[in-house]
């Protein structure tokens, strides 16, 4: 499969750079027309344009593989798919509201995994000119400059990034959490787009992230964080149908030296 991963990061780096220049020009152009899905959920023309982009390449090129993308395909039955079948996780614009205030912490997010094994993420900030990418058990890598997280210990002294729910009537127990955080720890920060606070955990930018998230938004940040030296794991039992593999719910990533720390403030006794 080693050489199959090379090939295939090869080919997620092509579409996810290519993909961030259809971005970048759409904003530059204005061309773009916001929507929002069920209701609350910010969609823009952009969004399904490189979702078409990406999902018609990786079709073209390799029509055996399944794909799971936000916006075209977040239905898939992954129960169906067996477990040699390689699975796109597409997610073209991570951070869907940041792009559309102009803001630069936007990303493309291309992972890969096939049974119960991540195999490959790619995640491009075009705003920010950095292409985060990683094969398991090959390292992490920013452009061609390999990461480390910062290996930070002290709570005290941790910088740790989350998100907030669309949903609002989700927003107490988050809140609880940060709560708790900011009492103990450094800062928090929330920067809209968790696959890139899951390669900046892997940069040594931040020190921690918690969240609940869709497999399109860590399928390939949590592959990078991991291969970086990141411990990975969960501050709630899932109560969806996702696989383990890209099961974003209480994701919980953070230093190894930070992580029981972490997980005793991010655990809510019911």
């Amino acid at each position: 499969m080693q050489d199959n991963a090379v090939e295939w990061l090869d080919f997620a780096k092509e579409l996810a750079v290519k993909a961030g220049e259809m971005i970048v020009a759409a904003r530059a152009e204005s061309t773009f027309v916001r929507d929002y899905k069920m209701d609350h959920e910010l969609v823009t023309t952009t969004d399904i344009a490189v979702d078409q982009y990406i999902c018609s390449s990786i079709l073209a090129r390799y029509p055996l593989h399944c794909i799971l993308s936000e916006e075209s395909s977040p239905s898939l039955d992954l129960a169906s798919v067996g477990n040699s079948t390689p699975v796109w996780v597409i997610d073209p614009i991570d951070g869907t509201v940041n792009f559309a205030h102009g803001h630069h912490h936007v990303a493309v997010s291309i992972g890969l995994y096939i049974g119960n094994e991540r195999v490959l993420g790619v995640v491009n900030a075009p705003f920010l000119e950095e292409c985060f990418w990683a094969i398991k058990g090959e390292g992490a890598y920013c452009n061609e400059e390999r990461l480390a997280v910062s290996g930070a210990k002290e709570r005290r002294n941790a910088l740790v990034a989350t998100g907030f729910p669309y949903q609002k009537d989700a927003l107490l127990p988050i809140l609880e959490r940060v709560s708790r955080i900011l009492h103990h720890c450094q800062d928090v920060r929330r920067n809209g787009s968790a696959a890139l606070d899951l390669c900046w955990v892997a940069a040594g930018r931040l020190d921690a992230y918690f969240e609940s998230v869709k497999p399109w938004d860590m399928a390939a940040g949590t592959l990078i964080a991991e291969e970086a030296g990141a411990q990975v794991g969960r501050y709630l039992q899932p109560s969806d149908s996702w696989p383990v593999v890209v099961n974003g719910e209480g994701l919980l990533v953070s230093t190894p030296g930070l992580f029981d720390a972490m997980l005793s403030l991010t655990y809510l006794e019911k």
